[in-house]
């Protein structure tokens, strides 16, 4: 019998990324950037780098790629493009171009199969309006796909994770829970239903999101962020570090994916156990239920976006994405500023 595409990996999706304690260490020392055309780069563990051009939009540019994450061929190249663009809207920017990034076992699916992963993520790309140039391949253990996106944006109207205001709320663009889903499902436990959600919420872009953003005055959005392999708990621990602040986040104003929340004690991924160990500033209240706490730590493959957004702004933008089909909710607040030693991140 052929293998699953799942079976050709550890850890699935971006549950296989590099821990966050290993990706500091090695991070520590490199040279920091010096060319002034250089606006945003990865000091920050922002979602995307940004370049200045000498006119016109600046230049963004991610990668990302990952190991299956379900088993349908055609659904695993979706969610991989989906996710790779999520980083460029996660930034107010528009994705423009992309290249592939393939690895493969000598011995691995039939062509047929690895056909119908480009073909779904090249059906996405071009859904998005984006130009698929070209790509590399090499031979792997682990089957691993994704993509490296260029877009453009505006460069007087970035969004990085480093500008939360204290009073701002905080908009989540997707429900949680896809980690747990998967790796429950590939253990023959939860339902095909609560696998087909999960699907279709990775595979569903952030233009939407991004769009409403954009469509904001200047300042309106003050920071921003996609929620991926580091869970909620690490993407918003950054947002807070980056930011200077604390952020405050209301457990039962979650939005989760069906049956996330009650098979997240039993079916946390391995990237969710090391998110459990590294971000320390993430802290929950004792009315908090445990499972609510995993359900932040749980690695987000193609999750949504974290916006804080202003007060005065933040209600007519949760109610104008859910009338465009996107299930976004206002999940809590920028507390106050950041001090020495406190939580970076409260769930209450």
């Amino acid at each position: 019998m052929p293998k699953r595409l799942t079976e050709y990996a550890d850890c699935a999706g971006c549950a296989s990324k590099l821990d966050a304690s290993l990706l500091a260490q090695l991070t520590s020392d490199l040279p920091l950037q010096d060319d002034p055309r250089v606006l945003v780069d990865f000091r920050t563990a922002d979602d995307a780098g940004v370049y200045r051009w000498a006119g016109g939009p600046a230049l963004v540019q991610t990668v990302d790629f990952f190991t299956p994450i379900v088993d349908d061929p055609y659904d695993f190249g979706q969610i991989a493009a989906a996710n790779a663009m999520s980083d460029v809207y996660a930034m107010g920017g528009q994705p423009r171009t992309a290249l592939a990034i393939t690895a493969l076992p000598k011995a691995g699916p039939p062509a047929e199969v690895i056909r119908e992963v480009f073909r779904g993520g090249a059906d996405l790309l071009k859904a998005a309006g984006v130009a698929l140039l070209g790509g590399h391949t090499v031979t792997d253990p682990e089957i691993k796909f994704g993509y490296a996106i260029t877009g453009e944006i505006d460069p007087d109207r970035i969004l990085t994770n480093a500008g939360a205001r204290v009073g701002d709320l905080l908009i989540l663009t997707k429900p949680l829970g896809t980690g747990i889903i998967v790796r429950a499902r590939r253990f023959g436990h939860g339902t095909d239903e609560f696998l087909r959600a999960a699907v279709q919420s990775m595979k569903r872009l952030n233009d939407t999101a991004a769009a409403a953003a954009r469509g904001l005055a200047a300042g309106d959005v003050s920071a921003c962020t996609d929620v991926t392999g580091f869970g909620l708990a690490g993407h918003a621990s950054e947002m807070a570090k980056a930011s200077g602040v604390t952020l405050e986040i209301v457990a039962a104003d979650l939005p989760t994916l069906p049956g996330a929340l009650a098979l997240a004690q039993e079916y946390l991924p391995c990237g969710g156990r090391a998110n459990l160990k590294f971000f320390t500033g993430f802290i929950t209240e004792q009315a908090v239920s445990p499972e609510w706490h995993l359900i932040c730590q749980d690695p987000q493959t193609s999750g949504g976006l974290l916006m804080a957004v202003r007060p005065s702004q933040a209600g007519q933008v949760q109610q104008q994405l859910v009338a465009q089909g996107v299930p976004a909710a206002i999940i809590g607040k920028v507390a106050g500023p950041g001090a020495e030693g406190a939580p970076l991140v409260r769930l209450v």
